[in-house]
């Protein structure tokens, strides 16, 4: 979420912002203003039927007052009370529009970030890898991962419907190969904590990390109050939801493995077929909480840790800024880093790396103190995959894939298949 006081008291600086994320800012800024002046008016009512309500009750402390003068005093009291009580009840409903309407306002856009209006105005950064060259017909996941056996959608479908997956044997173990792999990487090498936690949050975690309530069609519901996570960056960056932390503990790097479920509401007809797209797929996550002067140096180096993953399992990709029009809800710069899919032809998304700046912190309201006696600011805030397990499969199969149909095992992921080179 937004400062109001910063949009408030700049307003056509705030319009210009949310025009880069292709937002109407105009609509945002006049229906803002006129809350905040509801507002302003209910504390001026509020004082002066305050101040009324102490000059009546000064009768009451005046020894020389008659009976008749204080009986007069209490009944002027009792409509001051109720006025008092109506003009607080209005800033509470003032403060709390003024809440919901930014709750459902796009973070700003860094001023690094490209200018664009889709996807297709994605700026390239880097290529890393050599796309592989078969003098054979590659084939995609579905058809690999169906003829060896270890992947299995039909019975997926039977349990529980389309865009689900059941793994089997070398399939299953390949997933949790990955799963170890990464998170020993994150963990040993590159100084992220490991944690687990819930994979059901509540409402106010949801809020905290800008899931809800702009985005509550896409996410599956439990109960009222809980919700299935669609990333562990939910609950990990929730961990300090409401803290104070000192500056010494700054940054704060986790690293968490979780089941994710999304609806997928908005994709329909897309990835259809296998591993791209479901309703639940695993994920390490990487999450990271630090000062504001650090934010963007500590970005760059978790999209590092994301690569280093990718290298180590000798997979070509590349890194793509997002231009503003592309952004994600909550997110100030990001990265997406996409790996070569050869049964595909082209690049897509294994990772995703933003920085959020302030926006959830001050939704979850996560603060830091920089010194003693100093007054508090917000941490900034950070998340990104390293990496979505499924998708690494998908690149895993169809770039090590041989002529028979067989696939290669990374070196680095054999001591984690129980020495494993290949899968045929």
């Amino acid at each position: 979420m937004l400062d109001p006081k910063i949009v408030l008291a700049n307003p056509e600086q705030s319009i210009a912002q949310w025009k880069r994320v292709g937002v109407n800012g105009e609509k945002i800024v006049e229906t803002l203003t006129n809350i905040d002046r509801a507002r302003r008016a209910a504390i001026v009512a509020h004082d002066a039927a305050k101040q009324e309500q102490t000059t009546v009750q000064a009768v009451f402390r005046d020894k020389s007052a008659s009976p008749a003068q204080k009986a007069e005093a209490r009944e002027r009291l009792k409509p001051i009370s109720d006025a008092i009580k109506e003009h607080h009840s209005r800033q509470k409903h003032t403060a709390q529009a003024m809440t919901d309407l930014l709750m459902q306002c796009d973070n700003w856009a860094d001023a690094r970030v490209p200018d664009g209006a889709s996807e297709d105005e994605n700026v390239e950064v880097r290529r890393v890898g050599e796309v592989p060259s078969f003098d054979f017909e590659p084939r995609d996941h579905v058809t690999l991962g169906e003829d060896l056996g270890i992947l299995d959608f039909e019975a997926a479908a039977r349990i529980s419907g389309a865009r689900f997956a059941v793994y089997r044997g070398a399939g299953a173990r390949l997933e949790r190969a990955l799963q170890a792999f990464m998170l020993d990487l994150h963990t040993e090498q590159h100084g992220y904590l490991e944690v687990m936690t819930p994979c059901l949050v509540s409402r106010h975690t949801m809020e905290g990390t800008g899931q809800l309530p702009k985005f509550e069609d896409d996410a599956f519901q439990a109960e009222e109050d809980l919700f299935l996570i669609p990333t562990s960056e939910v609950p990990v960056t929730n961990l300090h939801r409401g803290e104070m932390l000192s500056a010494e503990q700054l940054p704060l790097r986790y690293t968490a493995f979780s089941a994710c479920f999304r609806k997928e509401a908005g994709s329909y007809g897309r990835d259809v077929k296998g591993l791209m797209r479901l309703h639940q797929f695993q994920k390490v996550e990487l999450v990271k909480l630090c000062t504001p002067d650090t934010s963007f140096d500590e970005l760059e180096s978790m999209v590092q840790n994301a690569e280093t993953v990718l290298k180590k399992l000798d997979l070509p990709y590349r890194v793509v800024e997002l231009c503003t029009g592309d952004l994600g809800f909550s997110a100030a710069r990001t990265y997406d880093i996409e790996v070569w899919l050869p049964g595909q032809a082209k690049y897509r998304e294994i990772s995703s790396c933003s920085n959020c700046t302030d926006f959830q912190a001050r939704r979850a309201n996560i603060r830091y103190r920089p010194g003693p006696g100093e007054k508090p600011k917000y941490v900034h805030t950070l998340n990104g995959s390293g990496l979505a397990i499924g998708r690494t499969v998908v690149a895993l199969l169809e770039n090590h894939q041989n002529a028979d149909g067989s696939i290669r095992i990374p070196e680095v992921l054999q001591p984690y298949m129980g020495g494993l080179k290949q899968i045929g």
